[in-house]
């Protein structure tokens, strides 16, 4: 009898070599006698990046200096997605600065309590209203459902595909307690044209966020929503809140993705390649791959048993499929394990080569155990995707490590060689 490993995704020779050492003295001393090869396919097989990634924009990243602004302006965008509040809020709990920088204690007018009536200020005049409670109050009163012709918001609503949050968008903004503190703070024209501004993206921010990936909108486009309400409600379209976006710009930069992606693009693909292009690779020549496979096995007449990890399982799977299919089981083939594979999920989304969505698995087909752990997210169950098939069997084994430990993790496990000694004589396989 003979194990024949085949390593996944992302392996290279060195990590191949210690996982190897680490698989053969696990099997050997549970099956003596037999034979336990390896078939190393990644530097043949895998992917690498054949132009040295001239293709990734900021491959070669340019000299540090200022924040670019079009990163700081996409950053302190994807901070309103996340929160669209997060600048109402900063001016809710802020204000507008301390005596002489515009605030209540200036002169220019009471601030107010967290329901916009005046009462932070214990020199507020009784009765005067704040000026930013008039903002919210246009706020409150804009329709929901401005007209698609005739009215430049309402044509820019629905041609991003926002016009369906938009109502949502209103409503939530207008009765948040962030926006009636901050209106009830803004007790000055000055105050009150930043607060309209920040309610503008507040709004803005809502519907984009509730559209995700069906909005439709430029920055351009945005940038116009943003400007149309703010006049709407009374403040300088041209004008960005100068307090809260200064703040919360500096913030965006340094808690949000966008502006690290840029600056790391060229290392993050030069180190995602191996891993993520193995599986891009194999999907679009995974012929190759298999044909070697197939010539690994074939070498050795004697049952074999099979052990595929990751993509190793997924092109296990492919080959022996094919192969039933044409009546031509592969030689020796007798147990199939697939540790950590994702080809029960790529069979769901019809994207195995030897299986249409749905197909069962041919006649010829061996024995399949299939391994998983279900903090593994790349680890999938076969069982359910070919319900009442006697030859599939699914085992989980739990490492009690997160992602991405517990992908390799299966290999230092006694349960997994437990349970594969267990199939070897389910199978007969002397």
């Amino acid at each position: 009898m003979r194990f024949l490993f085949v390593h996944g995704t992302g392996v290279r020779r060195e990590r191949h070599d210690r996982l190897f050492a680490l698989v053969r003295d696990r099997l050997t001393a549970r099956f003596p006698r037999a034979r336990v090869d390896s078939c190393y396919w990644g530097d043949r097989f895998g992917a690498t990046l054949g132009a040295g990634g001239r293709s990734v924009p900021g491959m070669r990243p340019r000299p540090a200096a200022a924040p670019d602004p079009v990163d700081a302006e996409t950053a302190e965008w994807a901070l309103l997605l996340a929160d669209p509040l997060c600048e109402l809020r900063v001016l809710a709990e802020a204000g507008w600065g301390p005596p002489g920088e515009g605030g209540a204690a200036s002169g220019e007018g009471p601030a107010g309590g967290p329901d916009g009536a005046p009462g932070d200020d214990p020199f507020a005049m009784p009765g005067v209203r704040p000026a930013g409670t008039g903002v919210l109050a246009l706020l409150a009163a804009l329709p929901h459902d401005p007209p698609r012709t005739g009215d430049e918001l309402g044509a820019l609503l629905h041609g991003t595909g926002l016009a369906a949050g938009y109502p949502a968008a209103l409503d939530s903004t207008a009765a948040s307690a962030e926006a009636a503190r901050a209106a009830g703070r803004a007790a000055g024209d000055a105050q009150a044209r930043e607060l309209a501004s920040a309610l503008a993206r507040a709004v803005t921010a809502a519907a984009l966020a509730d559209a995700g990936a069906d909005a439709d909108c430029t920055g351009a486009e945005r940038d116009r929503l943003v400007e149309l309400l703010t006049t709407r409600l009374g403040g300088d379209a041209r004008v960005p809140g100068a307090r809260a976006a200064a703040v919360l710009g500096r913030l965006a930069l340094r808690v949000t993705t966008q502006p690290l992606l840029n600056a790391w693009r060229g290392s993050l693909t030069t180190g995602a390649t191996p891993a993520l292009g193995d599986i891009l690779r194999y999907q679009a020549r995974g012929h190759e791959l298999r044909a070697f496979l197939h010539a690994r096995i074939t070498a050795d007449p004697g049952p074999t048993v099979l052990v595929g990890h990751s993509l190793g399982g997924i092109a296990l799977v492919d080959l022996l499929a094919l192969a039933a299919a044409r009546r031509e089981a592969v030689p020796g083939a007798r147990l199939l394990v697939t540790v950590g594979s994702q080809a029960p999920f790529l069979h769901e989304l019809g994207a195995l080569a030897a299986l249409e969505p749905g197909a069962k698995l041919p006649y010829g087909f061996p024995r399949w155990l299939n391994v998983y752990d279900r903090q593994d997210v790349l680890a999938y169950l076969a069982g359910p995707v070919f319900p009442g098939d006697p030859r599939v069997t699914d085992h989980e084994i739990g490492s009690r490590q997160p992602f991405p430990a517990c992908h390799s993790a299966y290999w230092k496990q006694d349960a997994l060689y437990e349970r594969i000694e267990q199939a070897v004589a389910e199978a007969e396989i002397g």
